[in-house]
């Protein structure tokens, strides 16, 4: 294949062709700083120490609540994490009686994760406390203005579980 001026010689595009390098500096700057910032307080609500939750229990909860029960595979297949990532997580989650652990119904063997109903309400709870931090952090934003973040945070996201999954497969 042949190598254009846009292309590095180990292939990979050169990506600052596509848009201007310090528009590309200050996206990842911001995207840091977002994560930083997301992690430091969680997105625990409105400082409420009692409402925040740790991401990766939250992220399961969530997967739980809206794909139903399932397996241990199944939920880091959907997650795109290992099944042993998944297992240490789950671990607090049942040990604080959020996750219930069940045997399969046509393989004993098998587990099942299923959120429990005080899990559904600790899920809910902190759902509410992040609205609420949502609002108030853009109640200065025009409805269009946060359909618009909303969008491209969504399609940023999916690029990134896009890329993601192609490097899981060797994808380059």
């Amino acid at each position: 294949m042949p190598t254009t001026p846009e292309m590095s010689m180990d292939m990979t595009p050169d990506l600052t062709a596509v848009g201007d390098t310090g528009l590309l500096d200050t996206l990842q700057h911001e995207v840091a700083l977002f994560a930083r910032r997301a992690e430091q307080t969680r997105l625990g609500g409105v400082g409420q120490v009692r409402n925040s939750m740790d991401r990766a229990a939250y992220l399961l909860l969530n997967r739980l609540d809206k794909e139903g029960p399932m397996g241990v595979k199944a939920l880091a297949a959907s997650m795109g994490i290992d099944s042993s990532t998944v297992t240490r997580q789950v671990a607090p989650l049942v040990d604080t009686g959020l996750v219930t652990r069940t045997s399969h119904p046509d393989d004993g063997r098998a587990v099942v994760l299923q959120l429990s109903p005080r899990g559904q309400a600790r899920l809910e709870e902190v759902r509410a406390s992040r609205r609420q931090l949502m609002a108030e952090l853009t109640e200065d934003w025009a409805p269009e203005e946060r359909e618009a973040f909303c969008a491209l945070l969504t399609r940023f996201n999916g690029a990134l579980s896009a890329r993601m999954a192609g490097h899981d497969r060797g994808d380059s």
